[in-house]
């Protein structure tokens, strides 16, 4: 019998197995995994002058936020335009979402330059591969519902602290200020006034007017449309690229202003290393200064923190994908699966951490894309821009490049959330402004994960008091009282319940009975079964009445597996009421 036992075991798991096999090796499956199967025989020449121009239109705001984003992770320029070029060809073919395009962001820069600053570019393309190592290895064990214990009071708390200290790392280029700029928003402000008496004339001047070009350009296109006449499809496209048209306006202003007087008074991004990166292994160990750092020393030097980058990186670009997407649903899955292999991929190219970027991706739909090969353009485009401009770009002004940081990130300060929060669920603007000032004052890492925990106890205090109104019904002789169980009464709110069951029936002055009613009842763990039993025997000792009214069986099973002397005190009636006849409700 038990050979034939095992036996049986045995053959069923093969089975298992079996399908399994066959349904990841299904074509169904291969197109979910690898969506280019699936829209590329499809692709007809309609779409092709669509994507083109979604592609142009991306790859012209791709290149200056590449470069401006770099800087912010304290790395050279070029090395955005690498983690733009090796992800967006990986995310054409394993992309879910047409919208969508990756590459690096100010967030991630932000978080990133945590582990550049004082070493070197090596660990910010480890980040990357590790990065996208754990996102892969989350993508193939369908751990995309992780993202969903982020609420999002958190993430607004999170995006607006991270805009607001991105924005505050930009004031030392906006101003041409000396020294450091801060890693995180109140070390910058802190820096920022210290410095301010170091402020230029130029720079200041030129970075405000990048941001009012800005504001204009942006107004200039509000009202236009692809599909209107030709003066405001240009009015349009004009708007769509303006952050391209303003780093082009500052290259031109930095080149007349050295030509025309031999001199720099504005603070350029200078000497950019120009070709394709070089294929290579990623970094696993490297030299800072005379200093040799080994795989572990740079694995202790990214540290626990950094272990909420890829969790940054899969929250950023799974909400672009819902916001963007026609029916509001996301496989998680499969964006956590591209998402790994980017970063991974992307680090042999020496690419920087990246993420689906929310204006890139805003572009891309106002542009019409039709499906995800707009981004073979946006990546020709980087391709030109390292091959063929990068001597140009060394005119490119830092003050413009910080101008257009402050203004992309601006719009992601949500104030109105706040204030909505404030009026709906204290509770909930409680936890969006304790991962703000976390945010704030510790640093990013610390302030997502600060939310999330606190979002987590609170959580387990609410469930560990549940809210149980009590009923009370007045008859000829006594009381009955009534205590409703909700729906689910899990273990840590067996004490709690324990308690009131004990004290209620002491603010009685006459005979009362109580009754227990689980008609709501769905499920309770065996800690609240036995702390019911405990007030039962409680009851009886102290010569009080006490009943369990309409139990399912589940429930009730459980209790008497626990103490099978209790049977009698179940009991099955439609009301209530019909307990103790005459009454009438207090």
């Amino acid at each position: 019998m038990t050979v034939s036992l095992e036996y049986s075991n045995s053959s069923i798991s093969r089975k298992k197995l079996r399908n399994y096999a066959r349904k990841a090796c299904s074509t169904k499956t291969l197109k979910k995994r690898v969506p280019i199967t699936e829209w590329l025989p499809k692709y007809s020449w309609s779409f092709l002058i669509q994507d083109i121009l979604a592609g142009t239109t991306v790859g012209l705001t791709a290149i200056s936020q590449g470069i401006a984003y770099a800087v912010i992770a304290g790395l050279s320029p070029e090395y955005g335009l690498y983690a733009s070029l090796t992800a967006g060809f990986v995310y054409i073919i394993f992309g879910s979402c047409k919208y969508v395009t990756v590459g690096p962001t100010a967030i991630v820069s932000a978080m990133t330059g945590k582990y550049v600053a004082g070493y070197s570019p090596d660990f910010a393309i480890l980040a990357a591969f590790l990065s996208g190592i754990l996102i892969l290895l989350m993508g193939i064990f369908n751990l995309g519902f992780l993202v969903e214990f982020i609420s999002k009071p958190v993430i607004k708390g999170f995006t607006t602290a991270a805009a607001l200290q991105v924005i505050s790392s930009q004031l030392k280029s906006l101003f041409g200020l000396t020294g450091a700029s801060g890693n995180y928003f109140a070390e910058s402000v802190y820096n920022f006034v210290v410095n301010i008496r170091t402020a230029t004339l130029w720079d200041p001047v030129l970075g405000i007017i990048t941001v009012i070009i800005l504001i204009i350009l942006k107004k200039v296109g509000a009202d236009c449309k692809r599909t209107d006449d030709l003066l405001k499809q240009i009015r349009w496209f004009v708007s769509l690229a303006r952050n391209a048209v303003v780093v082009i306006v500052g290259m031109v202003v930095a080149y007349i202003i050295k030509r025309t007087t031999d001199n720099e008074p504005l603070a350029l991004v200078g000497d950019i290393d120009g070709g394709l990166p070089t294929i290579g292994y990623p970094p696993f160990n490297t030299v800072v200064g005379n200093e040799t750092y080994s795989f572990l020393d740079m694995l202790q030097t990214l540290g626990p923190k950094s272990i909420s980058l890829p969790l940054v990186i899969v929250l950023e670009s799974v909400a672009i994908a819902k916001a963007f997407s026609e029916d509001g649903r996301v496989d998680a899955t499969q964006e956590m699966i591209s998402l790994g292999l980017c970063n991974i991929i992307g680090s042999f190219a020496k690419s920087m951490p990246i993420t689906g970027a929310f204006s890139r991706a805003a572009l891309n739909y106002a542009s019409g894309v039709q499906t995800q090969a707009g981004g073979v353009t946006n990546c020709i485009l980087i391709i030109v821009a390292l091959t063929l401009l990068t001597s140009t770009f060394y005119y490119i002004p830092k003050a413009t490049l910080s101008g257009l940081i402050i203004v992309a990130l601006w719009t992601m300060v949500d104030y109105e959330i706040f204030i909505k929060l404030w009026k709906a669920s204290k509770r909930e603007f409680i936890l969006a402004l304790i991962t703000v000032i976390v945010c704030l004052c510790v640093g990013l890492e610390y302030g997502i994960v600060t939310g999330v925990t606190v979002e987590a106890l609170m959580l387990l205090f609410s469930q560990s008091r549940p809210s149980i109104e009590v009923n009370t019904l007045r008859h000829a002789t006594g009381e009955i009282i009534v205590i409703p169980l909700p729906e689910v009464v899990s273990y840590c709110a067996a004490e709690h319940l324990r308690r009131l069951l004990l004290k209620v029936p002491l603010k009685s002055n006459t005979d009362c009975t109580t009754v227990i009613d689980g008609a709501n009842l769905r499920s309770m763990d065996s800690t609240v079964a036995a702390n019911i039993l405990s007030v039962i025997e409680d009851y009886e000792k102290k010569g009080r009445r006490i009943w369990l009214l309409n139990f399912n069986c589940n429930v009730e099973k459980l209790c008497l597996v626990l103490n099978s002397n209790i049977s009698d005190k179940f009991v099955n009636v439609p009301n209530v009421l019909d307990l103790v006849i005459p009454f009438h409700k207090v």
